[in-house]
């Protein structure tokens, strides 16, 4: 998933690395929107109240969601500046690196809200600021890497580009119609897994409060270990091979 640059990238990879991150934009999404109040895996509904608040002369909840913007923004831009920096150096550990940085945000978000979290507007506030700074880490990664084709949380442009490539795709003049499909496939996979992330975090929030930020890591996590699991399965294997067939010339 996170080994292959997107001029490499097979439609198998892009379809894991979109339901997974889409998985896990759903479950912050809707847990967020549970806990918070607030929308935490994209900020569009965030650059429509801005403009509401500023109109209103509303300073607090302006600077609030100028922060949150800029959160989302510094994590996204994060992402990119650490893949531009180590793409030379190795393709997968640039990719890998913004995954462990959203890893160390979201679990400490877990374990603050399931042990200390008073539910108070500002800690609210800030909290809500630390997941849209993972989210932005997470949405840079997966455009970065996919060329543009897989953004985890962006439903209205998801929703646009579905439109758009299916009329293409229908219309008798087109050109790449595998090309389309395979587009249409991953669209489908973020819209689809993004929904059943959002059952999971609702559904499991209610059950077991904020241990549903648990799992988030967990899914990151696997997502890292992934491209991993061949390389120990070749190392090991390159480990026993000759003593297996030592012991068959022996024998």
């Amino acid at each position: 998933m996170l080994r292959n640059i997107k001029e490499a990238r097979s439609l198998k990879d892009n379809l894991m690395l979109a339901s997974s991150t889409a998985f896990v934009a759903g479950i912050i999404n809707v847990a967020g929107l549970i806990a918070f109040f607030a929308f935490s895996s994209n900020i569009t509904g965030h650059v429509a109240n801005l403009a509401k608040n500023i109109v209103d002369v509303n300073l607090s909840d302006v600077v609030t969601l100028c922060i949150w913007l800029l959160a989302f923004f510094s994590g996204a831009f994060i992402s990119s500046y650490i893949i531009q920096s180590y793409k030379n150096h190795s393709h997968y550990k640039a990719h890998a690196i913004p995954i462990v940085i959203e890893i160390c945000v979201l679990f400490g978000v877990a374990l603050y809200g399931d042990v200390l979290y008073k539910a108070g507007p500002v800690e609210s506030e800030i909290v809500v600021g630390f997941i849209l700074f993972s989210m932005g880490l997470q949405n840079g990664m997966v455009s970065v890497i996919s060329g543009g084709l897989v953004k985890s949380s962006h439903l209205t442009g998801l929703i646009t580009d579905m439109g758009a490539e299916a009329a293409e795709y229908i219309h008798p003049s087109s050109n790449h119609p595998n090309a389309l499909k395979n587009k249409l496939y991953v669209r489908i996979t973020i819209l689809s897994f993004y929904l059943l992330g959002g059952l999971f975090g609702a559904y499991c929030f209610y059950l077991y409060k904020f241990g549903v930020f648990y799992t988030v890591p967990v899914i990151l996590l696997t997502i890292l270990a992934y491209d991993l699991l061949p390389l120990f399965s070749h190392k090991i294997s390159g480990i026993f091979k000759p003593a297996l067939k030592k012991s068959k010339q022996k024998s």
